[in-house]
């Protein structure tokens, strides 16, 4: 007598991080699965059974179908609006024809915006919600590893202009995040590696143990092996929320969540905003030159310095300026591109330093002509090893 077949294998119960901030916390939940069950997940944080979902064109063709049945299953009315992919979405003229969008479907103030897709999403859709209707509800389903460890949790959303990037915005907190693992296995290798920077850096900032963990296991996180995966977003997650928990508005310690992006946003402006540099990978080579620099100020053992820019090349981010050799970079507009950056106050430039892994902090005395010197030199020796 032949066994009867094995039951399928339960999908494993998402983990739940909380957000507490008073009187708007919400929750991240992250595990396998999640985008099949949105509609039922997100119905008790919904003031109305409707919402519009905003995504982009590639996202849609893997995900929408999903959602939309999900939300068919949940009873929740909804329209769906699309957007072109990459960075060029995020800008005013695209706000304002979503704005419109949105208008034009006569939406009430009980309707929820939900953001499908990566963080130019997360960002467009979320500041949308902030502003149409002076603020409706939106539900991030982020869909890249970067949007899940970073730019869908704490609220911050934002538009870029030619005078710089994320330059108009709003803080707008989530009513919930759904952090779907499965997705990230239709990413490409050097999107997950993007997102990857933003791990690492959590590590690099207040978890030595983790940064630990990820050099041991980054291969693992970077492949898509699920329980490294589950683990990692949930870390970062964690993370990111007991700094937003007491600092939503970067007023203070939220600050330090921006380690490595003042060089990142220098080297994206530099080209242009475009997929030629993937914000994550600018981010993990900035993350390098802020360690460098702390090292070469006494502030951190070069010991660290050379382990953390050891660790964003051996996952394959790019470490040295050999990396990139496709432009020519010049430390002085380098310079120039971060005295346009936000946070710069009474026109000094804010860098995160570290004092080792696992320690950071914001430093606003640090002359640019230091900056500018430590950069040429990184540069010449880009030249030099490329």
């Amino acid at each position: 007598m032949s066994a009867p077949p094995a039951a399928p294998l339960a999908a494993p119960k998402p983990n739940t991080v909380r957000v507490a901030i008073e009187g708007r916390g919400y929750d991240i939940l992250v595990g396998p699965g999640l985008i099949a069950e949105a509609g039922a997940l997100m119905r008790p944080v919904l003031r109305a059974p409707r919402v519009v979902v905003v995504t982009d064109e590639t996202v849609a063709r893997l995900h929408l179908p999903a959602l939309e049945a999900s939300l068919r299953a949940a009873k929740i009315a909804y329209v769906t609006l699309t957007v072109p992919p990459g960075e060029g979405s995020k800008d005013f003229a695209h706000l304002e024809r979503l704005v419109d969008q949105l208008l034009g479907l006569k939406i009430e103030r009980t309707t929820a915006v939900v953001a499908l897709g990566g963080g130019v999403i997360g960002d467009l859709a979320g500041f949308a919600a902030a502003v149409v209707l002076r603020g409706v509800d939106y539900v991030q389903v982020p869909t890249t590893l970067l949007a899940q460890v970073d730019s869908s949790v704490g609220g911050k959303t934002a538009i870029n202009t030619r005078r710089g990037k994320n330059l108009v915005g709003a803080f707008h907190q989530p009513r919930l995040v759904l952090a779907d693992c499965d997705v990230l296995k239709t990413l490409p290798r050097r999107e997950t590696l993007a997102g990857y920077a933003e791990v690492a850096k959590y590590g690099a900032i207040g978890d030595p143990e983790f940064f630990a963990w990820l050099e041991r296991n980054g291969a693992a996180v970077v492949a898509g092996e699920p329980a490294a995966v589950m683990h990692a977003v949930t870390v970062s997650c964690a993370a990111k929320a007991r700094v937003v928990a007491v600092d939503e508005r970067e007023e203070g310690p939220r600050e330090t969540l921006n380690f490595g992006h003042t060089f990142g946003h220098a080297l994206e402006a530099e080209t242009g905003f475009s997929d030629a540099l993937l914000h994550g990978e600018a981010v993990g080579f900035g993350m390098v030159l802020a360690a460098r620099l702390s090292a070469e100020r006494g502030l951190c053992p070069e010991a660290d310095a050379r382990r953390l820019a050891a660790h964003v090349a051996d996952v394959g981010l790019p470490a040295s300026f050999a990396r990139l050799p496709q432009y020519q970079w010049d430390a002085k507009r380098l310079i120039e591109h971060m005295t346009r950056d936000k946070k710069v106050r009474d026109g000094r430039i804010g860098f995160v330093l570290t004092r080792g892994i696992g320690t950071a902090f914001t430093a606003r005395d640090v002359p640019a002509a230091e900056v500018e010197a430590m950069l040429a030199r990184a540069i010449a020796e880009g030249r030099r090893d490329g």
